[in-house]
């Protein structure tokens, strides 16, 4: 109900939600003008269409001045001009968000296409290691994600497992194609593709961690891994995690010098080894993705 005029003195509201309510939205300064402003507005356009308007309760006094009605007419349309200006530069920020968020998924797109295409380039000198990384790249993910391992650094992972072999396309398609074992040399010369893989991803503009989980992804935890014979916890979980991976894939795959392993081998030989030369804790997360979760490369 309104309050009742007192002689001498302005009429007052309470109009503590409806201010508030602006002072969320809006600035503080321009909350204010709008909580002042609002009710002379409604009244003044009444009145310059030439309605009969009875006094109403505001939360400032009520100025009958013509003069200072009409500034405060154009105050409060400056004020909204204020406002509208605001709205605009919001609007126009979430139109570049939203710009700017399809520029980085067409550029995530474009990446993930290069990777492939490199991916490829090296399984043509490896025919039959066809798709070797991508199901590399598969399983590391998912014990990255058993072990509860961040979105960000399993997308590293991810890029890092996908060109894990690219040091390879340096090495004589007859070495890795060689039916029978290979001399020292050529084992040696095999080995070196995780440091010339390195080479190349430095030159990519991937983050650094990608090329070094590449450097690491044949170090061992008892050190007697290569290039460089990392141990434990010198060695990247991430490049931990891809050591295990790749051993598993190989070993269930045929290769030149001899046909493809059981899956259980594969599993045998990094339990086997759990602690020594791989991850313990990478080591039972695998096994329990297949144990468990009915993983498969297929």
């Amino acid at each position: 109900m309104a309050k009742k005029r007192v002689e001498g003195r302005p009429l007052k509201q309470d109009g503590m939600g409806y201010c508030q309510k602006h002072k969320r939205q809006y600035p503080i300064d321009l909350g204010c003008q709008l909580c002042a402003y609002e009710g002379f507005a409604q009244k003044l356009k009444k009145e310059q269409s030439g309605e009969r308007v009875q006094n109403i309760d505001y939360s400032v006094p009520v100025i009958e001045d013509s003069q200072t009605k009409e500034q405060l007419l154009l105050d409060l349309m400056q004020t909204r001009q204020r406002i509208d200006e605001l709205e605009r530069t919001e609007a126009g920020h979430k139109q570049s968000e939203e710009t700017l968020k399809h520029s980085l998924e067409k550029a995530q797109r474009i990446l993930d296409e290069t990777i492939n295409i490199v991916a490829s380039l090296v399984e043509l000198r490896e025919p039959y290691a066809f798709g070797h990384q991508q199901r590399v790249a598969i399983l590391a993910c998912a014990i990255a994600g058993k072990l509860g391992l961040p979105q960000e650094q399993v997308e590293r992972l991810r890029t890092a497992a996908l060109l894990h072999d690219t040091g390879k396309i340096y090495v004589p398609t007859e070495t890795l194609g060689k039916p029978d074992k290979l001399s020292e040399t050529e084992r040696a010369m095999v080995n070196l593709h995780s440091q010339m893989g390195y080479k190349v991803l430095q030159k990519v503009d991937f983050p650094r961690i990608v090329a070094q989980i590449v450097l690491q992804h044949h170090e061992r935890l008892d050190g007697s891994g290569y290039p460089s014979g990392l141990s434990g916890d010198e060695i990247l979980i991430e490049a931990r995690i891809l050591g295990v991976a790749d051993v598993v894939e190989a070993m269930a795959a045929s290769r030149p010098h001899r046909p493809a392993l059981s899956i259980d081998k594969a599993l045998e030989e990094i339990s086997k080894n759990k602690g020594k030369l791989y991850d313990p804790q990478v080591v039972d997360a695998c096994l329990e993705l297949f144990a468990d979760h009915g993983f498969t490369f297929e």
